[in-house]
């Protein structure tokens, strides 16, 4: 794993020492993404510079230095990432003839870039298992090329800053250039408010895009003159994949389908094993992780190493179960308990972490786990993208069935009943439910009545499934009422003429946390969290072959019973019991509504004063005050909608003195 950066400048005053201390300051920022070995390559007649940091992991021989050439010497490259099937890559190269006289060394990065020589870019990029991030620069076509995996697990950003293109792993990556004058979108800003990330192609600074999954960008000479923007081209699409699955759906019985997934989960978790460095696996206790590690010990003649972090405070603690299940499969298991204070001591570092706004609070535990794992392995292996492809969140099934109970309502009716529940407020409701507390039914005695059933009234209000969906997935449900001058920016969920043609609303469902919340949440997550203290994850489910098998499967191999994941879930309980597995599913988080109340009150008061808010420009004290007023006196539980202020402030506070920022997290990492 490593970390790429670099620019194409159209300046004509451009020299050779300019553009390699400026490249050079691009790759530094993001030294944590690759301590082993630092590269730069200037061609100052084209006007390009390309930047990288080294983790190395397969032949961390010289061979393996980067940027690297070509042996014909016209590609040069940058690679973030793995290919799993180099070797077979490699073999059909010799017995095409298409190899050169002698290989350098066994690194994959050398095996993709002769591949991209002699058979293009799209070919080759079709024929990879892996995940990457690459930029490639064509001497004879005098042509910048950059690409990501299928999946999103390689982050990839770029845009213009005055007359140069600028592009790098993160964010930092292209700040740290001399001519950067960045300026904050703010239509970016307001879905970011919504999701608590910023999707899609946008980025948090106008002007700079993520590159899409499974999509490749070349510019020519002549595009970064004039500041053009090509469309990225696609190689693979979850839509087209999805649509070709359907067309080929599994119709074997239930034994058939978990012998099918155990044979290509299996393969992909044997591919992902493979390093030159020692490896070992992020462990919860959970489904998916139990998966991953029990088919990686079954591939093992040694315990594999696995790691969790537990907590002390009640209902967020799964150590127990993660050690019960290490136990039970053998591994050499390695746990840590982290205090409140340690946990919250994280939060002053996100901010450098995460590079912009970004809002799941499951990124301390996250960071914490990686920093466990890094003292041991240089590669952790996670079950990542269960949920998706297999239908384990809970809205797949618990939302489904409460907008089935809605749809049928008319709208009139449904319109007048969510007037009458907002005709009192949150705390009214809490009382009249106090009162008559002891008359429920247990199922009736739940926490904060009042705030659910104002939940409940916006449902009611949603005019189709779709909107129903995205209001289950927004941090903000009114962003544009919160960001000054701000209008959303379009996100997947909104394009829905890129969707497949998936008639069933629970498909619909997984096919937009596929393209969305995944690739812009959750590996944005893992990927920050690990590479910020140099650690590099796999995520065997995103093996495309797993992805595209998942979706031949029929949903009813998927949910069953009131209950996602029934395939997964057969697979696992042929390595470990039942009795270890079947508990109801807990979310990776932390506390955040009380130490919003407590110990974070002082942090989240300054950074949201009105004075401040109204100074900066961007947001409206009105909405976020009024919300933090009722969540502290404990009549409504705001702390998501809070918290997605809240890291936006200090991200921005950061954005000020980066440096001090970077200084704290190299130190404490």
């Amino acid at each position: 794993m490593c970390g790429i950066a670099g620019f194409v400048t159209a300046r004509r005053d451009r020299c050779a020492d300019a553009m390699s201390s400026a490249v050079a300051a691009q790759a530094d920022a993001i030294a944590h993404r690759g301590p082993d070995d630092r590269g730069s390559w200037v061609d100052v007649f084209a006007g390009v510079a390309f930047g990288h940091r080294r983790l190395s992991i397969v032949d961390l021989s010289p061979q393996g230095h980067q940027p690297m050439t070509s042996h014909d010497g016209r590609l040069v490259i940058v690679f973030n990432g793995e290919i799993y099937n180099h070797g077979e890559l490699r073999t059909e190269l010799e017995r095409s003839g298409q190899a050169p006289q002698r290989w350098r060394g066994h690194s994959d990065t050398e095996v993709l870039l002769e591949a991209l020589s002699r058979r293009g870019v799209d070919a080759t990029l079709r024929a990879t298992v892996g995940m990457f991030a690459l930029a490639l620069w064509d001497r004879g076509r005098q042509q910048l090329v950059l690409a990501r995996d299928r999946l999103g697990e390689k982050p990839l950003y770029y845009g213009y800053t005055g007359g140069t293109l600028v592009f790098g792993s993160e964010l930092k990556a292209l700040t740290a250039h001399p001519e950067w004058a960045g300026e904050i979108d703010r239509e970016a800003l307001t879905a970011y408010l919504r999701f608590g990330y910023v999707p899609h192609e946008r980025a948090i600074y106008r002007g700079v895009r993520k590159l899409l999954p499974g999509t490749h960008v070349t510019f020519s000479l002549d595009d970064v003159g004039n500041r053009r923007m090509p469309s990225p081209e696609p190689y693979w699409s979850a839509a087209a994949a999805i649509d070709n699955a359907r067309r080929q759906p599994f119709v074997g019985d239930d034994v058939e389908a978990v012998d099918e997934l155990e044979r290509v989960l299996r393969a992909s978790v044997k591919g992902q094993m493979v390093a030159d460095v020692p490896l070992g696996a992020f462990l919860s206790g959970g489904v998916d992780s139990s998966t991953i590690v029990a088919l990686m010990q079954s591939l093992s003649a040694r315990p594999v190493r696995t790691f969790s972090i537990g907590f002390l405070e009640e209902g967020y603690n799964e150590a127990e179960h993660a050690k019960a299940v290490a136990r039970h499969l053998g591994t050499e298991h390695t746990e840590l308990y982290v205090t409140p204070e340690e946990a919250r001591a994280v939060i002053p570092r996100l901010p450098y972490l995460y590079d912009e706004p970004f809002a799941d609070s499951s990124q301390i535990p996250t960071f914490l786990v990686a920093e466990l794992a890094r003292r041991h392995v240089s590669v952790s292996l996670s079950g990542d993208a269960g949920d998706e492809l297999f239908a384990g969140y809970n809205r797949y099934f618990v939302g489904r069935r409460a907008w089935e109970r809605i749809e049928p309502i008319p709208r009139f009716l449904r319109a007048a009943g969510a007037s009458a529940l907002l005709a009192l407020a949150p705390a009214t409701w809490d009382r009249i439910f106090s009162s008559v507390r002891s008359l429920l039914p247990e199922s009736a005695r739940v926490s904060l009545p009042g705030d659910k059933l104002h939940k409940l009234a916006r449902m009611l209000n949603l005019p189709d499934a779709e909107a129903f969906y995205l209001g289950l997935v927004s941090q903000i449900a009114d962003p544009e009422t919160v960001a000054i001058e701000g209008s959303e920016a379009p996100s997947m969920l909104k394009l829905r003429a890129l969707w497949p043609q998936l008639p069933d609303l629970t498909e619909r469902m997984q096919y937009l946390d596929l393209v969305s919340y995944l690739p812009d949440d959750i590996l944005v997550k893992v990927d920050r969290a690990a590479m910020g203290v140099s650690l590099e994850t796999r995520v065997p489910l995103l093996d495309h072959r797993v992805v595209e098998f998942a979706w031949r499967l029929p949903l009813g191999l998927k949910v069953r019973g009131g209950r996602g994941k029934h395939v997964l879930r057969e697979l696992l309980y042929r390595h470990v019991p039942r009795g270890l597995i079947d508990r109801p599913k807990m979310g990776f988080g932390v506390p955040i509504d009380q130490w919003l109340r407590g110990p974070l009150r002082d942090w989240a008061e300054a950074l949201i004063d009105p004075a401040r808010l109204q100074r900066e420009g961007l947001l409206r004290p009105g909405p976020i005050r009024a919300r933090w007023d009722e969540h502290l006196s404990g009549r409504r539980n705001w702390s998501y909608w809070l918290w997605t202020v809240l890291m936006f402030e200090a991200w921005l506070e950061a954005t000020r003195s980066p440096a001090a920022a970077a200084g704290s997290l190299r130190s404490a990492a």
